[in-house]
């Protein structure tokens, strides 16, 4: 359930990385690169989580790095939440 939940917020965090004006803020504040390099790194992490998801019931390291990426996608997306206000 919980992983369903942190999919969901990856798709959330994507989604506010294309919105119109965090892309307009970026370009002010003359960081666009920044935001494209962290668009695709959140992509690269939803297509990774789509496998981890299997292996976490068989592997200890896996179930602890899954739980540490989740604190990250939390974090991520109040940082993005705080950008935008």
């Amino acid at each position: 359930m919980a992983e369903v939940v942190l999919f969901s917020i990856i798709d959330r965090i994507l989604g506010k990385l294309g919105n119109l004006a965090l892309q307009m803020i970026g370009r002010m504040l003359g960081v666009n690169d920044e935001l494209d390099k962290l668009r695709n790194k959140v992509s690269i992490i939803k297509a990774i989580f789509l496998d981890v998801e299997e292996l976490q019931t068989k592997s200890h390291e896996v179930r602890d790095w899954l739980h540490k990426l989740k604190d990250i996608v939390y974090d991520t997306e109040d940082l993005l939440d705080d950008f935008l206000m």
